[in-house]
């Protein structure tokens, strides 16, 4: 069995700039981690759909338009009529206000833009172990 880290980042909803997603996408990559990119413009129950598929560690989502707490909304209540335990982190312009809202959806750690690379890659890394080790996770720091 391969024991990489398995991902989908994912630009969910009417956001045509996926060059954020695309770097975090290679910088996992280049971490180790396998990663599935869904493209611009994903629906959110393809989202969920190719995460379970795909038998997934992590959901990446990269979202600038504003439409976080609608779209994590949907991308859970997707994931649970799945029956899929899959953890989520999100990417992007996200108002400080919104990121309590988040963690409260279920979503493991929020980034800015100004998140450092390598800061991203090791959450990743941590909710992926969590997951695997089949512990609940809350991220500290990691721009929660």
């Amino acid at each position: 069995m391969d024991s990489r880290i398995r991902v989908v980042i994912a630009k969910p909803g009417l956001d045509g700039h996926d060059r954020g997603a695309k770097v975090i996408a290679a910088a996992l990559r280049d971490a180790g981690m396998e990663v599935v990119y869904t493209g611009l413009r994903a629906k959110v129950g393809a989202v969920a759909e190719a995460a379970v598929q795909e038998d997934v560690d992590v959901i990446g989502l990269s979202i600038l338009s504003g439409a976080h707490l609608p779209i994590c909304t949907r991308l859970m209540a997707e994931l649970r009529a799945r029956g899929a335990d899959i953890p989520v982190v999100v990417g992007g312009i996200v108002p400080a206000a919104d990121r309590r809202r988040l963690r409260e959806l279920g979503v493991r750690a929020v980034f800015g833009p100004e998140t450092p690379l390598p800061e991203v890659i090791r959450a990743v890394q941590a909710v992926a172990a969590q997951r695997r080790e089949g512990h609940g996770f809350e991220m500290e720091g990691a721009g929660a």
